[in-house]
């Protein structure tokens, strides 16, 4: 009877289509961050609850554009992998080993979500990096302290590894021409969305409230 009864409810939750919420994983930098949200919590922060308004006006998570989406979605967020600062490849600022913060090296800690959105390059652009070569194939150590080959060991390695993920590349606007044309370029390489961002409202380079509205519904947008 207890079989019975079981198969039975089974039966019934496919009949209604009910199902588990997709799962979201956030890789990005310091526009994906906010205080208390981030793991590991160890990463850098720009946006923090005890907020300066010199510098944003974003004081609530539920202001965030991730936070935003996943809410209008009716998705769960997984892992907020996000640090201030980072670069994709190993160059940072004045060129300083960034080594540890990049996302070639935080793209491994993501869990097993259903959806992935990569937020970067905007460090890159911002920091000069070196650009490199574009190269799909027998990247080095070496090769991973310029953008270009970089980003593609980055998606190379995550659409190998998150099988059956959904993954998307946010890229903002107002970067370098050589920045933004190679992301494409890398972007459809493999296969993956690469979401333009436009006309962001930023305050100190970084998303307003009205910005990261502005970032959740221009996602959803190329979502549909």
């Amino acid at each position: 009877m207890r079989r019975l009864l079981l198969s039975l409810s089974f039966s019934l939750v496919c009949a209604l289509g009910f199902s588990q919420p997709k799962t979201v994983s956030v890789l990005g930098d310091s526009y994906s961050t906010f205080e208390g949200y981030l793991t590991p919590d160890t990463n850098a922060v720009w946006y923090f609850e005890k907020y300066d308004s010199r510098h944003t006006d974003v004081s609530d998570v539920s202001q965030t554009w991730w936070h935003q989406l996943i809410k209008k979605q009716g998705w769960q967020l997984l892992t907020n992998n996000s640090f201030s600062g980072a670069t994709i490849c190993y160059t940072g600022y004045n060129k300083e080993d960034y080594t540890n913060r990049s996302f070639v090296s935080r793209m491994k800690n993501l869990g097993c979500p259903d959806i992935i959105f990569i937020f970067g390059a905007t460090n890159d652009s911002w920091a000069r990096s070196p650009i490199g070569e574009f190269k799909y194939e027998n990247i080095t150590t070496e090769d991973l302290w310029s953008f270009r080959p970089a980003m593609a060991r980055m998606l190379q390695w995550m659409t190998r590894r998150y099988v059956n993920t959904q993954i998307y590349f946010i890229l903002n606007d107002g970067l370098s021409p050589e920045v933004t044309s190679s992301a494409k370029t890398i972007c459809e390489h493999y296969g993956v969305p690469c979401i333009c961002l436009e006309g962001i409202d930023k305050k100190s380079g970084h998303p307003s409230v009205k910005g990261m509205r502005q970032i959740a519904d221009q996602i959803v947008k190329n979502l549909k």
